[in-house]
């Protein structure tokens, strides 16, 4: 199991609902005061703007959540957004969903939605990703050994990004905490302990959902 999820890179979207203009975006941030950061250069951004609502979490079990409505009735923006990112189990992530008003309401049903929608869109084209402690070992393998090794560690997914093709086959490997033990043992077994995998120390790797 991940340590949390977040989103893998800031991205935007636009809705046109009954002639309102809706922004989404969401951004990784690694702090409340990233966040506020962000959200000043949108509002700066998006001055003549009906509203910048939003939402952010941050911290490992989204410990620090705030939202806003900035304008809209009471529960239609802020909430709604917070509840996506709840939804989506997403932290360390920025939503802020910008809107020019078209000259139609749409009713607290329809601003649920559209807050809704746009926050949701924002983190499907953002992508996600799912975040966890590993220990990082440095493997430098001979090239008759590497075929020996290479299937198990790509199958396991502990395979860090991809090998460097040397004078010898020089790779990295992430392993959960928990499976330190039987990847030192897997490593010893599949070279005939001709292999030492070289502790680099914790780390935190990233995956795409």
């Amino acid at each position: 199991m991940p340590d949390y999820l977040t989103v893998q890179k800031s991205a935007k979207i636009e809705l046109v609902i009954n002639k309102s203009r809706f922004i989404g975006r969401c951004f990784p941030v690694q702090t409340e005061e990233e966040a506020l950061a962000r959200l000043e250069r949108i509002r700066k951004q998006h001055y003549d703007a009906t509203h910048n609502c939003y939402a952010y979490a941050v911290g490992e079990q989204g410990e620090i959540a705030r939202f806003s409505d900035d304008g809209e009735p009471g529960g239609t923006a802020g909430l709604p957004m917070m509840e996506v990112l709840k939804k989506r189990g997403v932290t360390f992530c920025l939503a802020v969903v910008t809107r020019y008003f078209g000259g139609i309401l749409l009713g607290a049903g329809g601003l649920v939605r559209a807050y809704t929608r746009a926050t949701a869109d924002a983190i499907d084209a953002a992508g996600t990703l799912a975040v966890r402690e590993c220990l990082s070992y440095a493997l430098n393998v001979p090239y008759p050994l590497w075929g020996r090794i290479e299937g198990w560690l790509r199958g396991e997914r502990l395979l860090w990004g991809e090998p460097e093709y040397a004078e010898s086959v020089k790779a990295r490997a992430a392993v959960p905490p928990e499976w330190e033990q039987a990847f030192l043992k897997q490593c010893a077994e599949l070279t005939d302990g001709k292999i030492l995998p070289v502790f680099l120390g914790k780390a935190r790797k990233s995956d795409p959902v």
